[in-house]
């Protein structure tokens, strides 16, 4: 799937990497796509600035766009992951439980490893809501600190946690201190990227 140019079926909102700005790719505007994680695609415009496509505009990237979701809808069935239960947590563990396996399908546009395995992830706390629910508190980093893809990367931890029944509340927070560096990745994510 990766390195497949596609030509644009239609104009769409993009994210800049490493900026993190919004801007605009015109209908007929062809791409290459880099990589495709986490349901959102990574590709190169025509004038070779790496862009973002969010994973709800993938129709704009026409039929490589439709058989991408349905590889993906294909998989997510096939998964000997189960899918997440649809009903409030019954305690703190499992609330953990269903924000680490969400938290793996987030991923760092430019680098094909979720952002539990590349060691972004600082910190995690829940909380039981006095009134109903649970409250979850994420701090975490990014790779380099003048990444302009934090809020987005920000945002997108923030939307997938909040879909977990009984999570009320979420906040996260990118940090620096401590600065990250490859030794917080897994050995997996090191494997994966050639770094052992």
């Amino acid at each position: 799937m990766e390195y497949e140019e596609v030509k644009l079926t239609r104009a769409v909102e993009v994210v800049q990497i490493p900026y993190g700005e919004r801007t605009h790719l015109r209908s007929g505007t062809k791409v290459v796509v880099h990589q495709v994680l986490g349901g959102n695609f990574t590709v190169i415009d025509d004038r070779g600035m790496m862009v973002r496509i969010d994973a709800q505009d993938a129709d704009a990237l026409g039929e490589f766009g439709k058989r991408v979701q349905a590889e993906t809808q294909k998989a997510a069935s096939s998964s000997p992951m189960p899918e997440l239960p649809k009903d409030m947590p019954a305690d703190q563990q499992e609330v953990v439980k269903r924000v680490w396996e969400l938290l793996r399908t987030c991923y760092d546009p430019e680098i094909p490893v979720n952002i539990v395995e590349l060691g972004l992830i600082y910190e995690l706390n829940i909380q039981r809501l006095p009134q109903e629910g649970f409250g979850v508190d994420i701090k975490m980093s990014l790779t380099a600190p003048g990444c302009g893809m934090g809020p987005v990367l920000q945002a997108d931890v923030k939307g997938k946690i909040t879909t977990i029944p009984g999570v009320k509340a979420a906040s996260v927070e990118v940090v620096f201190e401590p600065a990250w560096d490859p030794s917080r990745m897994t050995e997996a994510a090191r494997l994966q990227l050639g770094m052992m």
